[in-house]
């Protein structure tokens, strides 16, 4: 079988929903940043789909935005791409 859903070394079934939490610091543009790389790999989002979340001292931001993610590709690039950005911190 050559379905991508079904034959990727994963232990997910896609598609499916999945969060992907991006922490940077506390800037105008930060989640326009976040949102921007997301959606070149994603066919829908909306605002319902992204929260934030100031740390205690609102130096930094954390941001989830949850996908349905149709495939493990996908999902790396999107990661890859957020990792190379040098106003993300960490992503999980």
């Amino acid at each position: 079988m050559t379905d991508d859903t079904i034959t990727e070394d994963t232990l997910f079934e896609f598609p499916c929903e999945f969060p992907i939490k991006v922490m940077g610091k506390s800037t105008n543009t930060f989640r326009s940043l976040v949102e921007d790389i997301v959606r070149k790999h994603v066919d829908e989002l909306n605002d319902e789909q992204i929260t934030t979340r100031a740390s205690g001292k609102g130096n930094f931001v954390s941001i989830t935005v949850t996908i349905t993610a149709i495939s493990k590709k996908q999902l790396d690039t999107i990661y890859l791409e957020l990792n190379a950005s040098e106003h993300v911190d960490m992503t999980l």
